[in-house]
């Protein structure tokens, strides 16, 4: 539940992205434009504020507020999910996602948030399907971190030649994304291709050298393991006290133990 949470609170952190503060509903809402697309645009966003907040019983009556006004509003349907999600009404969170997908069927933002929703729950194939949905938009703006996602739905379901392609894809689009670099590097690891392993890790090395980011219990895992393939002892050994000292309870440092064995 806690990682759904993250996931939503990740969500509406990307559709308010782009939207003007509307700090409260007298400001944010114009009697002069109560019938108009601002209007729904308004509430609908005060909504999601409302939810960012921790408050989704408000969050429900600012979202019913525009869809009073036009019940055909697409994005109200999706924050309902959204609202729901979060309030883990499942049955409730993926009809209004469904809703939001029959009255607008070409939005990757309501494909990308069903797919995320469906990850959630842990149907993988369903969700694997939304995602592709969401990253046929060239112009959506969250289309490199939904290649990612997509890149894990693939590998949640054993597919891992279409989760490299989807991780490479991440990268292509977007940068620079440490999780994809990672996730590429075990792959490759795996699939014995060391050069290309080596490649990605490299550049995520560079990034916790920049100390830009932290080192993940896999990141480390991956670490140990490709230092193992150079016959690089000393790397390996700072890897491997790194993840017991840092991450004692994953499962990486499980797997660890069992390869030392």
């Amino acid at each position: 539940m806690k990682k759904a949470r993250v996931l939503v609170a990740v969500l509406i952190g990307a559709l308010l992205s782009g939207c003007t503060g509307l700090q409260s509903e007298s400001v944010a809402i114009n009697k002069n434009t109560v019938s108009s697309e601002g209007a729904l645009q308004a509430y609908t966003t005060l909504g999601l504020q409302y939810l960012q907040s921790g408050d989704s019983v408000n969050a429900k009556s600012a979202v019913q507020k525009a869809l009073d006004i036009n019940s055909d509003y697409a994005p109200s349907y999706n924050a309902l999910g959204l609202i729901f999600q979060v309030e883990d009404e499942i049955a409730l969170a993926e009809q209004y996602y469904k809703k939001a997908i029959s009255l607008k069927p070409d939005s990757a933002m309501f494909h990308n948030n069903y797919g995320a929703f469906l990850f959630s729950e842990q149907r993988y194939q369903e969700a694997c399907v939304e995602l592709s949905k969401a990253t046929e938009d060239p112009f959506y703006n969250n289309r490199p971190q939904t290649f990612e996602n997509l890149g894990r739905c693939y590998l949640k379901i054993g597919r891992t030649d279409v989760a490299i392609h989807s991780f490479e894809r991440s990268l292509k689009t977007g940068g620079i994304r440490p999780l994809a670099l990672v996730e590429l590097a075990d792959l490759y690891l795996m699939n014995q291709n060391i050069p290309n392993a080596e490649k990605y890790y490299s550049q995520f090395t560079g990034l916790i050298n920049a100390k830009k980011v932290n080192h993940s219990a896999k990141s480390l895992w991956v670490g140990i393991r490709l230092a193992r393939e150079n016959a690089k002892v000393s790397l390996a050994t700072t890897y491997t006290l790194l993840l017991k000292n840092l991450y004692p309870e994953s499962d990486e440092y499980k797997k660890y133990k069992e390869s030392a064995r």
